[in-house]
């Protein structure tokens, strides 16, 4: 079982940073590509980033390139969302995510339908205000 916790959420103006965290524990963290998601009010969820299991290769909906950056630290089990320049439209809850199967790169979870079965966080809400 593959638990996953976020953090750093909160309330912002429209131009504002926020820095999401995402904690794993309870399979090797270092073998799986790690993504986010997020999913705004009356809307289905969406993905947001993704980063490879070693670190090297992201992917980023088009939305949020250039203002937002995925990392990882494998020795610290942890996944990061540094998020600039947001604007209201980027509020929602977000959630970190990972497979339940094997996937290491970025491009393929971000390509891959990610269902209940797979690995959420409890999501963490990011509100920006114009």
């Amino acid at each position: 079982q593959v638990q996953l916790v976020e953090s750093g959420g909160g309330l912002v103006q429209a131009g504002g940073s926020l820095r999401l965290s995402c904690a794993a524990s309870g399979r090797t963290f270092s073998s799986y590509a790690m993504g986010w998601f997020r999913q705004a009010p009356g809307k289905e969820r969406e993905f947001v980033a993704a980063i490879s299991w070693g670190g090297g290769t992201t992917y980023y909906t088009d939305s949020v390139k250039g203002r937002f950056t995925i990392s990882r630290d494998n020795s610290k089990k942890t996944v990061w969302l540094q998020m600039n320049s947001l604007k209201p439209e980027d509020t929602g809850v977000y959630y970190c995510a990972t497979a339940r199967h094997r996937i290491t790169t970025a491009q393929a979870l971000a390509l891959t339908r990610l269902t209940e079965d797979d690995y959420w966080g409890q999501g963490t809400q990011v509100t920006v205000s114009s």
